[in-house]
């Protein structure tokens, strides 16, 4: 099944299959993005087949994973995952890989529909995103859509000879819908 959710000029979609070499590069590129992106974690390139194999595939399927487009130009992903399945705790994601779409607003406008989709079409009551405090723009963005800074796990991050705090964010689904209407995006299914 294709998906595709609206936010202003903003598509979330499902990847095609001819653009594996296309995204692939765009991930690779410019890896600006690795430097924000939990960078403690350390990252290493994928190569182009196991990209093909990997995250491509969550593109192609859409279950978990969906591309931001902006005027016709993938430039980047949100994705979830479950911290506990079993008791229904999840966390969503964001990155837009290429950095000339920074401070542009697109990693809000983008978490919009995501977020709402995940309410939508999982059976969850709530949505966390976990970032560090070496990344000011994903804290702000957080907090400018209404999610509640839930814990704040001091100097657990050591990066480039620095300790950062671990920030948690998370929003219910009552909250959500009172900050954000259904009607704040639109969803098209194929």
């Amino acid at each position: 099944m294709s998906i595709c959710l609206i936010n202003e000029s903003i598509l979330l979609r499902t990847a095609f299959p001819s653009e594996y070499e296309v995204l692939y590069q765009l991930m690779t590129r410019d890896e600006s993005w690795t430097k924000f992106n939990g960078p403690y974690f350390g990252y290493s390139r994928p190569s182009l087949s196991s990209f093909k194999t990997g995250t491509f595939q969550r593109l192609l399927q859409g279950e978990d994973m969906l591309l931001i487009e902006v005027q016709g130009q993938a430039v980047g992903a949100v994705s979830y995952y479950w911290e506990c399945e079993v008791t229904r705790w999840l966390e969503a994601g964001i990155v837009i890989y290429d950095s000339v779409y920074w401070n542009q607003g697109i990693g809000c406008k983008a978490l919009v529909p995501w977020i709402s989709y995940l309410f939508d079409t999982l059976e969850i009551e709530r949505v966390g995103l976990t970032t560090w405090s070496g990344n000011v723009r994903m804290m702000a963005c957080a907090e400018r859509l209404g999610l509640k800074q839930e814990a704040r796990l001091r100097k657990v991050r050591f990066y480039q000879g620095t300790y950062y705090d671990s920030v948690k964010y998370g929003v219910l689904r009552e909250e959500w819908v009172a900050l954000h209407p259904p009607e704040s995006y639109l969803k098209v299914t194929a």
